[in-house]
């Protein structure tokens, strides 16, 4: 009894964090749709500094990931879920700023910049931070689960924080938006200020950090080219319908979102029981037909099972490779690679946007998933390697 009540106590605290993970990044949620319309409504700016204004938290991401995992190694991962938190309310106070600072442009765009930087350097932070304490409050025989959670609270936000941003933009403005972005985190601060730490590793001999990724770079890899073909739906699913004069262009993440959240909730379970490389081949090969269905669909109806395969087969690829790599790291450098795995995600929602744009202006809309096919194609055919390099390991 005294087991179960302490498994259940566990169970209940890594909830807990998936929710403080789920209200944080509505913080990026909310400003994905907002930021652009400020950048280029209000403040009068071109196309290209809107989407440097979007894209700069993703890049701040990226360059951090290193210093969250080697902070939650070293210090524990309740300082960076608390740093991270504290740096978020920063981020969305200094956008703040920049919002009341509207009649000088340049002014209100540096503010924008800054207070996006920091944002970033908060996600970097507590996303690492509350995977690695999800781990250590349930061990990492379990950390598909956790990994499970932390997708589900991402992308949950993403698909939230959009309509929310847009609502609170139209009723208080860019400022007002922005102050409710910055209350979100102290919410969060308020809610794990009592939640029991899990041990660090301070005195664990380190790596170098490129060492660290050099044992999980094939995994991460397998994300980044996953993620190419859900940041093609969020960015020209819609544009795509309307070229075609197609009509239910918004349902476009309804389906995606629907296939996502069934997989969670009915295979969540998968990789902590069969292992993460065969759900990860069998997930790219689903998403791989989904891409192939929207590039070639000729009616809309076809284009949203597209989508809606394409939700079932990335839902489970993140939390799949993340045990892989749990799996391939000492306790002590689990951050440092989780935090390094992960930006292979963030690189593929940053770069996407814009590369594939630039194709779309060539290509057109189509062409895009045909790129996100190719990819989910290739990460296929890694994780297949990757499962034939190791039945020969152990033959």
């Amino acid at each position: 009894m005294a087991f179960k009540s302490t498994s259940e106590a566990a169970q209940g605290r890594l909830l807990l964090l998936s929710a403080i993970l789920f209200m944080s990044y509505l913080c990026i949620g909310m400003s994905l749709p907002i930021v652009p319309i400020y950048v280029t409504g209000q403040l009068g700016l071109g196309n290209g500094w809107a989407g440097l204004g979007v894209g700069i938290a993703f890049l701040s991401t990226i360059l951090t990931r290193g210093y969250a995992g080697g902070l939650s190694d070293h210090r524990g991962p309740k300082l960076a879920v608390v740093r991270g938190l504290a740096f978020y309310a920063a981020g969305a106070l200094d956008s703040l700023g920049a919002g009341l600072l509207v009649h000088t442009p340049w002014t209100s765009y540096l503010f924008l910049l800054a207070g996006r930087l920091l944002l970033g350097l908060g996600e970097s932070l507590v996303a690492v931070g509350v995977i690695a304490w999800g781990i250590g409050l349930v061990g990492p025989a379990r950390s598909g689960k956790v990994l499970a959670l932390v997708g589900a609270a991402i992308y949950g936000a993403l698909a939230l924080g959009g309509p929310i941003g847009l609502a609170l933009l139209e009723r208080f403005g860019f400022a007002g938006a922005m102050a409710i972005g910055a209350v979100l985190p102290c919410l969060g601060l308020l809610a794990i200020w009592r939640l029991p730490a899990v041990a660090a590793h301070p005195g664990a001999a380190r790596p170098p950090f490129g060492s660290v990724i050099g044992r999980v770079w094939m995994h991460g890899f397998i994300v980044c080219l996953q993620g190419i073909g859900f940041a093609a739906i969020g960015a020209f699913f819609t544009l795509y319908f309307l070229d075609r004069g197609w009509s239910y262009a918004g349902l476009g993440l309804t389906a995606f979102g629907g296939g996502f959240v069934l997989v969670r909730v009915l295979f969540g379970h998968l990789p902590d029981r069969i292992g993460g490389l065969p759900v990860a081949a069998g997930s790219l090969a689903i998403e791989t037909v989904g891409q192939f269905l929207i590039w070639s669909a000729s009616d809309p109806a076809l284009a949203l099972v597209g989508a809606f395969l394409t939700g079932l087969g990335c839902s489970m690829i993140f939390p799949a490779m993340g045990r892989e790599v749990v799996r391939l790291v000492e306790p002590h450098l689990r951050g440092t690679a989780l935090g390094g795995f992960s930006a292979f995600q963030d690189l593929a929602y940053g770069l996407t946007g814009p590369l594939a744009g630039l194709l779309a202006d060539r290509a057109g809309y189509d062409s895009v998933f045909l790129i996100g096919a190719v990819a989910a194609a290739a990460g296929l055919l890694i994780a297949l390697s990757l499962l034939r390099a190791r039945a020969t390991a152990f033959s």
